[in-house]
């Protein structure tokens, strides 16, 4: 089990990014697949999740409205579409996945990606 997060960048406030976490070893449809981000000096928070088999997405309030988590079946890949950034968005983002429920508790993931970095310039 792989994942490969890319799609990072630099923004202005307000503007859009969709970051791509791309999945192997395994179909991406019988996994969980989470996206959580880091700021400096701050823990690691879950942003966003979509269930295996139905897609359902759940959404931390901090994002709701403005964070869209999809997936392509067929290119086993999920997406965080991201618009109005803000400052406080900055942060290294990661995928994760599990076999499990989908959740935004960090601990709920075995497998992780590298990270890609997201800076929003107010």
């Amino acid at each position: 089990v792989q994942l490969q997060a890319s799609g990072g960048g630099l923004v202005n406030a307000g503007g859009s990014l969709r970051l791509s976490c791309a999945a192997s070893g395994f179909a991406s449809d019988d996994y969980a697949i989470a996206w959580f981000r880091q700021a400096p000096g701050k823990e690691r928070e879950g942003v966003a999740c979509i269930t295996r088999g139905d897609g359902k997405a759940y959404y931390d309030d901090s994002v709701q409205g403005r964070f869209t988590i999809s997936r392509d079946n067929a290119k086993n890949t999920v997406y965080l579409q991201m618009i109005s950034l803000e400052s406080e968005d900055t942060a290294v983002y990661y995928c994760a996945t599990d076999r499990g429920r989908c959740s935004l508790w960090a601990r709920t993931y075995t497998y992780w990606g590298q990270g890609t970095q997201v800076t929003v310039s107010s």
